[in-house]
């Protein structure tokens, strides 16, 4: 009840359908150990045909059995998929979520590839495509009470989430 997408459609109003293609646990890489590419959401965002896509994928992606097998190609599938968001007939705008800070290496999940990783190349793919970033890094940066379990945000979390993409997309939309 308190996803970002949900608070973020409560708040962008009527006039926008904001519907929640996520997957808890998915990766932007094709190789990943959970791919988004291979979800079913995917197929169903493609399908949608939005005119405006918000994509946040990369935390996972920070695993060791993920960063450290094919971390490489991430770059290489960040604008495949970029490219296939692009080539929908509505020619969507398309934007790029930073990750949310890593309080505390779980899962495998880890703040360094986050911000050393990560994030550097989502700014290149976003700067080479010529892509907002909507920094959540920042967002949620110093704020480690929103994270209980020190990975996934909380309530409070997931609606200053939505407050910062929301900013974004009014001076856009």
């Amino acid at each position: 009840n308190h996803n970002y997408p949900l608070v973020l459609g409560k708040s962008l109003g009527e006039k926008f359908d904001v519907r929640n293609f996520g997957v808890s646990g998915a990766t932007m890489l094709k190789k990943g150990d959970f791919s988004y590419w291979e979800r079913p959401e995917f197929k169903q965002a493609m399908e949608f045909n939005p005119h405006v896509v918000i994509i946040k994928l990369g935390t996972n992606d920070t695993k060791p059995q993920n960063w450290g097998k094919v971390g490489k190609e991430y770059e290489a599938d960040l604008r495949a998929m970029v490219t296939h968001f692009k080539s929908l007939p509505t020619k969507p705008m398309i934007y790029l979520c930073l990750p949310v800070p890593v309080y505390q290496t779980r899962w495998g999940i880890n703040e360094k590839t986050v911000k050393g990783g990560v994030i550097p190349v989502i700014r290149k793919v976003a700067r080479d495509e010529s892509l907002t970033v909507i920094d959540l890094y920042q967002a949620l940066s110093g704020k480690p009470a929103m994270f209980p379990d020190k990975i996934h945000p909380n309530a409070a979390g997931a609606k200053l989430m939505a407050q910062t993409i929301h900013t974004v997309l009014k001076k856009k939309h």
